[in-house]
């Protein structure tokens, strides 16, 4: 029987895509919440990794060495088709900076 409330305060555009998303989907807010509050309990911890990434290193950091092992990766990646699209990409880094 479902009969507590859960509030919390979250930052506005976060609330609004993470419901757009979830209304596409067809799935409730508080289906979303009680499957998160289910999975904390099974695992007994967050169920993803809460951890502080590590800052990308820049090209005036890289060894001559790292920059072609890198170049060399990317360009494995493009022929193998693994790679994303530029325009993707740079949508991507747009929304992150607005």
């Amino acid at each position: 029987m479902k009969d507590a409330m859960v509030s919390a305060r979250v930052e506005y555009d976060v609330k609004t895509e993470a419901e757009n998303i979830l209304q596409k989907l067809g799935i409730p807010v508080s289906v979303v919440i009680n499957s998160l509050y289910r999975q904390i309990i099974y695992r007994h911890g967050v169920p993803f990794s809460l951890t502080i990434p590590v800052e990308p290193k820049t090209l005036d950091t890289m060894s001559t060495a790292e920059l072609d092992a890198k170049i060399q990766h990317s360009y494995e990646q493009s022929l193998a088709g693994a790679g994303r699209p530029y325009d993707q990409v740079f949508d991507e880094l747009e929304r992150g900076l607005a």
